[in-house]
């Protein structure tokens, strides 16, 4: 009885440092804006570890935790001319993580707020949550 006690106090201790929702996800993207990369484990395994730029001076990278909302292969922003956002997996209203051709920014701030990944990366990352589902992914976004 002892033991289950201390187990539950643990649990407790440890819930601060990382959301229940995120640890319950089967798929979590874990973004680091301070070092501009994405862990992303499948099932409690690493599975990548890449660059990605996020928002640039004027712009932020909203953190936090989030469920993927919907997805969009061929997306394209209407908010800034047209531009290209391959692989799009959006989190929070019209911030997403997609694809970016612009991949010698990446590893620095250079977005408008949204997390850019290399195409290929990106593309994996989207066939991901497509297998694991929306409900069943989180993006974390800390600092």
């Amino acid at each position: 009885m002892r033991n289950l006690f201390f187990v539950g106090l643990l649990a407790l201790a440890l819930m601060p440092f990382s959301s229940a929702s995120a640890l319950a996800a089967k798929l979590v993207a874990k973004v680091d804006i301070s070092t501009q990369t994405m862990v992303v484990t499948h099932n409690g395994k690493v599975k990548y570890k890449w660059r990605v730029s996020t928002g640039r001076k004027g712009y932020s990278t909203p953190t936090g935790t989030y469920s993927a909302k919907w997805l969009s292969r061929h997306h394209r922003s209407r908010k800034y001319n047209n531009a290209p956002m391959p692989y799009a997996v959006f989190y929070h209203g019209g911030y997403a993580v997609h694809g970016t051709y612009e991949t010698n920014r990446l590893g620095r701030p250079a977005s408008r707020g949204c997390v850019r990944l290399a195409p290929e990366h990106a593309a994996k990352f989207f066939s991901l949550v497509q297998q694991t589902g929306n409900s069943n992914t989180r993006i974390v976004i800390t600092r």
